[in-house]
């Protein structure tokens, strides 16, 4: 959802990003969870999960997709590797619920988690933990067809359908991910120069100032530019990690872990819609594509998380030579 007035716009889920960070912060660090009980793991998932479905709802699934990476916080405080398998697990079953029929995929869920049963048939837990994960995988795959049928709209479907090979579109939906690859293979190792990409200067790629600006980069000075460009978020992402792992304070540390997520998400999501390996979902590349809103927000996070973490070294560092 935009608010604009005037020329000015604001999008309200910029700045709910930056208020999940700072509660999410505030939580862990007041009341220390370890994320080894449901309760504090469902709490945190609260955090996360409210405004998630509430910008969802907008509909705007790219910008709430974000919030899905508050996770990583969550896993450097003690959250279980378990959940980010979880995770993972789930996004296989995704794509396989679109490339296995039902009738080769339910099966095979079964005898997995049949072979598992069997195999910690002594130790009750285990082997009850085995029976409800296998029902909920199962349960699982009706929830993403159902999803896929009634809750997402067309041209979001058809995205999934091109990043997974079942549909072509050249001239529909799949027009700006086939052009942007053109443009980015064009570029080739050194790209064609400043402003002389034909297919950015010509306007055959849609967007290139706000998700698909990596196109432009990739055309304009090639492998080396894009290169150069991944490189210097790299160094801000690791800069954020090596700044946060400084602290003293768990308040600090945690928002700055959730800064890197933000950031990264962002990155590797808008690059990956660039190269059309991630559905398109309107992701911006930070600090480079255009929309003011946007910028100003990241870059206040960025900007608070560096300056924060900054003062806090400063002031123990001087505490340690009194």
């Amino acid at each position: 959802m935009d608010i604009s007035r005037r020329g000015f716009r604001l999008q309200p889920s910029e700045f709910a990003k930056f208020g999940t960070a700072l509660l999410l912060a505030r939580y862990i660090s007041s009341f220390s969870p370890k994320f080894r009980d449901l309760k504090s793991i469902a709490f945190a998932g609260l955090i996360m999960g409210i405004p998630l479905v509430l910008i969802m709802l907008q509909p705007d699934a790219g910008s709430a997709l974000v919030f899905l990476a508050f996770m990583f916080p969550m896993y450097r405080e003690g959250l279980s590797g378990y959940f980010l398998l979880i995770f993972l697990g789930m996004i296989v079953l995704f794509v396989a619920d679109f490339l296995v029929p039902m009738q080769i995929l339910i099966p095979t869920i079964l005898v997995i988690g049949g072979i598992f049963v069997y195999q910690n048939k002594r130790k009750q837990k285990v082997m009850f933990s085995a029976i409800i994960v296998t029902i909920v995988a199962i349960a699982y795959l009706f929830v993403v067809k159902l999803a896929y049928e009634k809750v997402l709209k067309q041209h979001q479907r058809t995205r999934i359908e091109l990043i997974l090979g079942l549909k072509m579109d050249p001239k529909g939906v799949g027009y700006n991910v086939i052009q942007s690859k053109i443009a980015i293979g064009s570029g080739q190792l050194t790209g064609r120069g400043f402003l002389q990409g034909t297919q950015t200067k010509y306007g055959y790629v849609p967007a290139q100032s706000t998700d698909f600006i990596f196109s432009t980069i990739g055309e304009e000075w090639g492998f080396v530019g894009c290169s150069v460009v991944i490189g210097l978020f790299l160094f801000l992402l690791l800069r954020l990690i090596n700044l946060a792992e400084r602290q003293r304070s768990t308040f600090s540390r945690v928002y700055g872990y959730c800064v890197a997520s933000i950031l990264f998400f962002h990155v590797f999501i808008n690059i990956g819609m660039a190269i059309g390996i991630v559905p398109v979902i309107g992701i911006p590349l930070p600090f480079i594509s255009y929309g003011g809103h946007r910028f100003g927000v990241l870059q206040y996070c960025c900007l608070y998380s560096l300056s924060s973490t900054q003062i806090e070294w400063a002031l123990s560092k001087a505490y340690e030579n009194r």
